[in-house]
């Protein structure tokens, strides 16, 4: 089944779920239309730009016919023009049969002009879209407006469909699918005794500072060593911090990796910390990917009861959960995990869930047959 995937840029390498999609969905018969495409296309896909310069008409009819899609939809992302014409020759020559728009911000764009061509349109709700993007009133009527024009809808989490709900944002076709991980390749090595990683972007939302401070207090002087993966504005800042709080020694701040050096870190990596919280504009997880690699790693997960990392993390199973921004209960956590005398029950346990609930191979058969029953 020919699909268009829709995302806002092309190629991003750090968008593993998406990249999959584009790559195997449905045999990999797939073209891109992408907001922003970068040059670099490893997956030899046929890819329209929708943001490429526009027509000189177009420019002219941008002010009216931006103003008349803010007014009627809420939003004006919607095509138009010669470059609305140009994207509907592309999907007519390319075939396309249904289109699947990564985060519903995207399916804005192409939701009516699917509903006009009568090509059945999905999206993929996966954090930020579902969270952040309700804040403003004229998105959430835009969903309101899109919504009975897609024919389903898919989400990483029951907590951003629930989200959804609360702004009276919802579809009767709507399934939790999450983003997975391939669990061939994440599999369990042996584990350093004390180890702990924490991998992302450092910024607000995963409250690098909590989990430096929270750590020092458990650790400081212990057998145990704390692994930060990532880059970001707060990087700098926990570097310094570390050194004032005594454990310079004991964590190491790698920056950016490439993914496949993180799966080597997570295989070999006992306790996994991630200490996401809502961001100060609303912001929030959906299930990040990189929970699900470091359970199919058979890491020890310890998350905050926030969004969707209670659908992944089962307190005193594969993992401890504490409240969200509760520094001193993720220090004691810490703690428990490093008194524990045996923590292989848990290791396993974490193994397990991955296998059982996050394999993409079993999810993307699931997207799959969703799309099939859908139109069938």
């Amino acid at each position: 089944m020919k699909t268009c995937i829709a995302t806002s840029d092309f190629f991003v390498p750090g968008e593993t779920f998406i990249n999959r999609h584009i790559e195997h969905i449905f045999g990999g018969e797939t073209c891109v239309l992408t907001g922003r495409f970068n040059g670099t296309d490893p997956l030899g896909k046929p890819i329209f730009e929708r943001r490429a310069p526009l027509s000189t008409a177009d420019r002219l009819r941008a002010p009216f016919a931006m103003g008349w899609n803010a007014l009627t939809e809420s939003t004006g992302r919607l095509p138009f023009g010669d470059n609305k014409a140009r994207l509907r020759d592309w999907l007519r020559a390319q075939e396309v049969e249904v289109i699947l728009a990564e985060f519903g911000t995207q399916a804005l764009v192409v939701a009516k002009l699917a509903q006009e061509m009568g090509l059945p349109c999905f999206t993929y709700f996966r954090g930020t879209d579902a969270s952040f993007a309700l804040r403003s009133k004229k998105t959430v009527r835009a969903y309101k407006h899109m919504m009975p024009r897609l024919a389903g809808v898919f989400s990483v989490s029951q907590f951003l469909l629930d989200n959804l709900a609360r702004h009276g944002v919802s579809h009767p076709n709507a399934h939790v699918v999450p983003s997975g991980v391939d669990i061939r390749r994440f599999t369990p090595a042996e584990k350093t005794p004390g180890s702990f990683l924490a991998v992302g972007r450092m910024v607000e939302k995963k409250a690098p500072q909590v989990t430096l401070r929270a750590f020092a207090s458990a650790a400081r002087g212990r057998d145990a060593h704390l692994t930060f993966i990532g880059d970001g504005p707060l990087l700098e800042t926990c570097k310094a911090m570390a050194t004032e709080l005594g454990i310079g020694a004991q964590v190491t701040f790698t920056g950016a990796l490439p993914h496949d050096e993180v799966r080597q870190h997570l295989m070999g990596t006992e306790i996994f910390l991630q200490h996401s919280v809502t961001a100060k504009n609303g912001n929030t997880e959906g299930l990040p990917t990189a929970i699900q690699e470091a359970l199919a790693c058979g890491c020890i997960t310890l998350s905050p009861i926030h969004a969707g990392l209670p659908e992944a993390v089962e307190d005193g199973v594969n993992g401890l959960l504490v409240p969200e921004w509760d520094e001193d209960a993720f220090a004691e956590r810490i703690a428990q995990l490093l008194d524990m005398e045996d923590r292989s029950a848990m290791t396993r346990a974490a193994r397990d869930t991955a296998v059982a609930r996050f394999d993409n191979a079993v999810l993307l058969e699931k997207v799959e047959r969703i799309i099939r029953d859908t139109l069938a």
